[in-house]
């Protein structure tokens, strides 16, 4: 049994290298879980209110969805989270 304790290999991480990898784990995994979304809360995660503002982006292929039970949308998470981290940001 001390052999096998002896040729276990120990990672050291920094804290915030390790706070970082926890981070995107648990990204993947809510969206393993959860993979699609409402309407309600993608604009949340976009940090919109403009509904017509959130169509444009849906229509225009920004954002991915599918129509459930003819009237309903869902969107896919990781797409709105693509989204956001792939525009370009405003300078405050």
């Amino acid at each position: 049994m001390a052999d096998f304790a002896t040729n276990i290999p120990v990672i050291c991480l920094e804290s915030g290298t390790f706070r970082a990898l926890v981070k995107e784990l648990a990204k993947e995994l809510k969206d393993e879980v959860d993979p699609f979304i409402d309407e309600k809360e993608a604009m949340r995660l976009l940090r919109i209110t403009s509904k017509t503002t959130f169509q444009k982006y849906r229509d225009s292929g920004d954002i991915d969805y599918r129509i459930v039970s003819g009237k309903k949308y869902l969107y896919r998470r990781r797409s709105v989270v693509d989204f956001i981290e792939n525009s370009p940001k405003t300078k405050d």
